[in-house]
């Protein structure tokens, strides 16, 4: 059946929510504090204590990503610096310790794969938030824009965004990125090296996936391979 698009009411703008891009802050912070203590950047309390500081005022007073204040959005990015600052403080240790140091014979090789594992884990987190907080001039222009097409300035080439959603109708014509897409882009880039399907349109978006991959690349094959090759 044809879509009557003269009939068709337009799609009021979405409002996105914060919760989800919050999880991801809160599961990334937990990573870091169950980290070994040799890899983890001055007292343990410190990340848990500045997150917290920002995330909680951001949930309680600006739940949804509408009609932020300049305070609000400067906080967000804030938030998934010192999130960014951790992550490579801990990448640094490790691999400091691993080439330089004797903490290859010192650390079992198990303990080795877990902290190289939480350490990804937190990269994809970290940039996917950066992802997520950047695309198209943040959250709120692109919840203000009807549709994904819409947004001025996009950083990032979605697939539904090159679709013609009258040829194919399992594309919603008022489809919009969501944090669960950028969370996607960061894992398929930290896994990959490389775009699959999204591809970076502005050159920012291009050097945070290099950093992405660079840190992803760096945690593999030098942490996780030193790991194996001490467990055999």
């Amino acid at each position: 059946m044809k879509r009557d698009d003269s009939q068709a009411a337009p799609r009021p703008p979405d409002r996105e929510p914060r919760w989800h891009a919050s999880l991801a802050v809160i599961a990334a912070t937990a990573l870091y504090l169950v980290l070994p203590p040799r890899l983890t950047f001055g007292p343990v309390w410190a990340a848990p204590l500045l997150v917290g500081a920002l995330l909680i005022p951001l949930s309680i007073l600006a739940p949804l990503r509408h009609q932020e204040k300049r305070w609000t959005r400067i906080a967000s990015i804030v938030l998934i610096a010192i999130l960014n600052f951790f992550n490579i403080a801990s990448v640094f240790l490790l691999v400091h310790g691993l080439v330089f140091g004797q903490a290859h014979k010192a650390i079992p090789g198990g303990e080795l794969l877990v902290s190289g594992a939480e350490v990804w884990f937190t990269n994809i987190l970290v940039f996917s938030l950066w992802f997520w907080e950047l695309d198209g001039g943040g959250p709120e222009p692109r919840a203000l824009a009807a549709t994904a097409e819409a947004v001025a300035g996009a950083d990032f080439l979605f697939p539904q965004m090159s679709m013609d959603p009258r040829r194919l109708a399992c594309v919603d014509d008022g489809w919009k990125p969501l944090f669960l897409d950028y969370l996607y882009l960061g894992f398929t880039n930290a896994l990959a090296f490389s775009p699959t399907d999204v591809m970076p349109l502005s050159r920012w978006a291009k050097m945070l996936m290099l950093l992405e991959s660079l840190i992803s690349f760096v945690t593999i094959a030098v942490i996780v391979s030193r790991s194996i090759n001490i467990i055999g």
